[in-house]
């Protein structure tokens, strides 16, 4: 225990004598979590939309005004060609175009039934489909009061009958407020930087300035010597992650529902993890470009596939089958339950245990790997 001491102190003195490293470790992960939660959303607003009025009637300016009066719709402009409509959107100068064809409304008088023609950009699928949500919604609105005429026509707006009301409750994110759905995925990513990256060179720079050598002629085991390296990362970045957890308060008031000692046991076994896979890399390279690289391609990778920004649901079954060796996987899910829904140990226990089983594996393959030779 006493040579881990010294290791650990000796580790301390190297992370803080090492100016560059120091604006890595502490300044780069809060002003990355600023701009990365206000940045990463898939909300949309001011969608520019286009409309092909060649109707010019109530009707079709009714429609026109409920879109002008929604905070998600942009509109810049009218026209009466389904031809400069298109180039708009191949140019990019719009999203979205509505046409209402010659004698819309009267058709719609006559026949009770008509076609609104909506032409979307889908060149971003996961767009197309919230602007196709956001029109349907417009216009199955529009729609319901003008059924509510065609139904009731004699009687008053206010001896209106009672039609049946949907009451929504949104559990866990009353507001919709997509940053309360980031926050947490973010803080993630901040601990991953610190897990792999930093100790993925760790190694890898005693060798290239030449201290391995002194380190492998003393008596020291190689499990002490992992462990001496890997305890500073951890306290800096349960350091790291408790300062993130803050600013995330502060800044963007995300709630934090369950137990906080709880956060802390699992973001301790995530870092374990995580500290092991990069102490693994830099047993395994000669260099800290060659670390830096191969830890860069396992984060990306982890961090694609880990439902930080896509549903893991609807990844093919070979994908879920990869994700069980995906630490971020595991801690992404626990880190939104306790927080946002104040999950207990029994409902995160099976990740915790995934997360416990992975950073021992990867602990002792960079035992195993770690080789004390001259």
């Amino acid at each position: 225990m006493r040579i881990i001491l010294f290791i650990i102190q000796k580790e301390f003195l190297q992370i803080f004598r090492n100016k560059g490293m120091l604006p890595i470790i502490f300044a780069v992960p809060i002003i990355q979590m600023i701009i990365l939660v206000n940045a990463a959303t898939f909300e949309m607003k001011n969608i520019d939309i286009l409309f092909v009025d060649n109707d010019l009637s109530t009707t079709s300016k009714e429609i026109i005004e409920k879109f002008i009066g929604s905070d998600f719709f942009n509109v810049i402009g009218k026209s009466f060609s389904i031809e400069e409509a298109y180039k708009k959107i191949e140019k990019n100068e719009a999203e979205v175009f509505l046409h209402f064809p010659n004698g819309f409304e009267r058709k719609l008088i006559r026949e009770g039934v008509v076609d609104l023609d909506v032409e979307v950009d889908a060149v971003n699928g996961r767009a197309a489909g919230l602007i196709t949500g956001y029109v349907s919604m417009i216009i199955k609105n529009y729609n319901q009061s003008l059924m509510i005429g065609k139904l009731v026509p004699n009687i008053k707006p206010w001896k209106i009958p009672e039609q049946i009301n949907i009451e929504t409750s949104y559990w866990y994110n009353p507001k919709l407020n997509y940053k309360t759905f980031m926050v947490p995925g973010i803080l993630v990513i901040l601990v991953t930087i610190i897990g792999i990256f930093l100790s993925g060179m760790n190694v890898v720079r005693e060798k290239e300035i030449g201290t391995i050598e002194q380190l492998n002629v003393t008596p020291i085991n190689k499990y002490q010597f992992i462990i001496g390296k890997l305890v500073p990362f951890l306290i800096i970045g349960l350091f790291e992650f408790a300062f993130g957890l803050v600013i995330g308060k502060l800044l963007f008031d995300i709630p934090i529902e369950g137990s906080i000692p709880l956060v802390f046991l699992c973001v301790t076994a995530f870092l374990i993890s995580v500290l092991g896979i990069g102490l693994f890399i830099s047993t395994m390279n000669d260099t800290q470009q060659q670390a830096m690289l191969v830890s860069y391609f396992f984060m990306m990778v982890f961090i694609l596939m880990s439902g930080l920004f896509t549903p893991t649901e609807s990844m093919p079954n070979w994908a879920l089958v990869l994700n069980k060796f995906n630490p971020i996987f595991y801690f992404l899910k626990i880190n939104r339950m306790i927080l946002l829904k104040g999950s207990g140990f029994l409902d995160i226990s099976k990740e915790f245990f995934s997360l416990i089983g992975l950073g021992f594996v990867m602990l002792n393959l960079a035992v195993m790997r770690y080789k004390k030779t001259l």
